[in-house]
């Protein structure tokens, strides 16, 4: 009867081609000098996240830039550049700024992906300046990050042999746009996107079915009657028999950042399992075989309370719904054991009347 609830996972990834012609900028990269970033905040303000940490995870992390020189400047072999102070401190100090850090609100890393810009001399005698920019957004958490979206992107110049191109200026307004385009993703998800949630919230439900079918749905208004006993008796020294269970459905959504979980409940009995023979019709037996029922209700109340007890992590509730469920499903079979055990399946009296007073009180409860 447990149900699992496929959830679809979002992958948003954009990539954008931007052809820029800019004519020579008066601070203008300077040859084997390191690209200095234009730290500046972000026009739009972020209210759902701060940067946490940057990792630099680009197959080649030995400089950003490969760039032709002026001409005369021989030999005429491109050099490389990187970022002052580093790729991965640099790209953090210029989010520190963009996006000021507050440790109230989601902690999110960044993994450059790649991030270089390369030079090429074209035919007609001008240079071809092609960046390329691909950053991941995870979101922190203590039992791992969480991927929650990518930003890949392109810009392409073009120069005169006699100008350089303020590469500066270039990288920073690409990273400034990979942190407008998440903290737009962000404002735009955060009040429905399971991965973003803060919370969880259970609503628990009784499943009952009309007009009624084969299966018997518990409630303390629709006690057994031998009517319900449709298999065909079997051979033994038993009188009767019923196979009764428990599980559940889900449905989830997420309101205001917070998972909210239905979780309808559902204490069930197949007619079709359930068989007497003739001479057990009577009223003890019948109340026999009532309990075995009232036990799984017992035991779906205990399985619910656990759960309302526990606080779950929105990224992980289900594998704590799941792990108590097992555990519940455990408890059901070793009562219905320890039951049968005592009574002598029903044969002993005294035992039977003892089981009857410890259930009438647990369901009360």
């Amino acid at each position: 009867m447990h149900s699992v609830l496929n959830r679809g996972r979002l992958w948003l990834r954009v990539i954008l081609y931007m052809l820029v012609f800019c004519p020579l900028n008066s601070k203008a990269q300077k040859t084997n000098a390191e690209i200095v970033l234009t730290n500046r905040p972000l026009n739009e303000k972020s209210n759902e996240f701060y940067i946490a940490n940057v990792v630099d995870e680009r197959p080649d992390r030995s400089a950003v830039a490969w760039l032709l020189p002026a001409p005369g400047n021989l030999p005429a072999v491109k050099y490389k550049v990187d970022l002052q102070g580093g790729t991965a401190t640099a790209v953090k100090q210029f989010a520190d700024y963009a996006i000021p850090v507050n440790k109230t609100l989601r902690p999110v890393a960044i993994r450059i992906k790649k991030l270089k810009l390369t030079e090429t001399a074209m035919a007609d005698g001008r240079v071809e300046g092609r960046l390329e920019i691909q950053l991941w957004f995870e979101l922190k958490r203590d039992e791992g990050n969480v991927h929650l979206i990518d930003y890949p992107a392109a810009s392409t110049y073009y120069r005169s042999t006699g100008q350089q191109y303020d590469t500066g200026i270039l990288v920073s307004r690409a990273l400034e746009a990979g942190l407008v385009y998440f903290n737009r993703w962000m404002n735009r998800e955060v009040d429905t996107n399971i991965k973003l949630a803060k919370g969880v919230k259970l609503i628990f439900t009784d499943y009952s079915e009309q007009p009624e079918g084969d299966t018997i749905y518990y409630s303390a208004n629709r006690p057994l009657t031998w009517n319900d006993f449709q298999e065909k008796p079997r051979s033994g020294k038993y009188v009767a028999e019923v196979l009764p269970s428990f599980g559940y459905t889900e449905k989830v959504e997420v309101v205001k950042s917070v998972v909210v979980v239905r979780i309808s409940m559902r204490v069930f009995l197949p007619k079709s399992a359930a068989w007497v023979k003739q001479e057990g019709r009577n009223s003890y037996a019948l109340n026999h075989e009532q309990r075995h029922f009232d036990i799984v209700a017992i035991v779906a109340r205990h399985f619910k309370q656990a759960l309302m007890d526990m606080k779950l992590p929105a990224d992980n509730y289900d594998g704590y719904i799941n792990v108590q469920y097992l555990d519940s499903y455990r408890e059901m079979n070793q009562l219905q054991e320890q039951y049968d055990n005592e009574t002598s399946h029903g044969t002993n009296q005294y035992y039977q009347q003892e089981w009857n007073t410890k259930i009438d009180g647990l369901l009360k409860n």
